[in-house]
């Protein structure tokens, strides 16, 4: 318990390694998993799936076997894996860093020559470091096999489990999460409700940014006739659509492309928003970008109440 405290003040992230030796363990179990589900599914599990597609599908139906099956599988585990390492580092940060406030091993350290800020960066930066490394090895893995995807069904850029582990804010988030559970356990000093209270922060404000994601960047909007109705392209991730009126005004649609109920509420097309796979990467910035200042916020705040109370 008192291994940071007595820790040399020049090298005290042995101490952080030692006290977080069970986030160490889960977080080589995530990483073992996903990366060894993400290889498989790349190598001969894709290889697998991509010979019984050919034998077993055409463009009327398929009969999915279970070389299909099991390929799909594998990428939803690791899908849900990298989205499960945000969670895990908050409830971590806020129970091992609650735990040093709760138990005094914190106050003990101060009094061997590491500072109170010192202390709490070398808590953080451990973990983010390895976070960090270990999260863009997965992301990459991910990459690879999407690009190299071959079974071409039930894989869309735009569902949340997929966007969530292809890009960039797969490497924000845990830092987010980290940062929310070192501000729980200072707020509030004990283990236990820091970790649960690290969370459902987390949790919030992963689902509050997922929300307005789509409205990030701006809409391609395609319009079509009575006669053709909204057809969108594919693979699109759709957002608003409606009716066109004779005054070019963009309305509910009420008819359901209903031509004599169009005729009657003078409706001359159809409207519909979407973005395409071009605007992958501009969405993920965006997000990226906004984690990384909400992660700043919380650091800042952190570092300022833990600075007030040992002043």
């Amino acid at each position: 318990m008192t291994a940071l405290a007595t820790a040399p003040a020049t090298r005290p992230w042995r101490s952080v390694l030692r006290l977080q030796r069970g986030l160490l363990i889960v977080w080589s179990v995530i990483f073992t998993a996903g990366s060894g589900a993400l290889l498989w599914a790349y190598g001969p599990g894709g290889s697998a799936a991509a010979a019984a597609w050919k034998t077993k599908c055409s463009v009327h139906g398929c009969d999915w076997s279970a070389p299909i099956t099991n390929y799909h599988l594998a990428r939803a585990a690791a899908e849900f894996l990298i989205g499960i390492i945000p969670f895990v580092a908050a409830a971590a940060a806020g129970a091992l860093i609650g735990r040093e406030l709760e138990n005094g091993t914190a106050d003990l350290a101060w009094t061997q020559s590491v500072s109170p800020t010192r202390w709490l960066a070398t808590s953080l930066a451990v973990p983010a470091a390895l976070l960090t490394v270990g999260t863009t090895v997965l992301v990459l893995l991910h990459r690879l096999l999407y690009d190299a995807h071959q079974v071409p069904v039930t894989w869309r850029w735009w569902s949340d489990p997929t966007f969530n582990a292809n890009g960039t804010i797969a490497l924000v988030y845990p830092l987010l999460g980290l940062a929310l559970g070192a501000l729980a356990a200072l707020v509030l000093r004990r283990a236990v409700p820091a970790l649960g209270l690290a969370a459902i922060a987390t949790a919030l404000v992963h689902t509050v940014l997922g929300v307005a994601r789509p409205h990030l960047w701006p809409w391609v909007t395609r319009t079509g006739s009575v006669s053709t109705g909204y057809n969108p392209p594919p693979n699109v991730l759709l957002g608003d659509q409606g009716a066109i009126t004779a005054t070019g005004a963009h309305v509910s649609d009420t008819c359901f492309t209903d031509r004599i109920c169009a005729k009657a509420f003078d409706v001359t097309g159809y409207y519909v928003d979407y973005h395409p796979a071009s605007h992958f990467w501009p969405l993920q910035l965006m997000e990226t970008g906004i984690a990384l200042a909400v992660t700043a916020l919380v650091l800042a705040t952190a570092f300022t109440l833990l600075r007030r109370r040992t002043a």
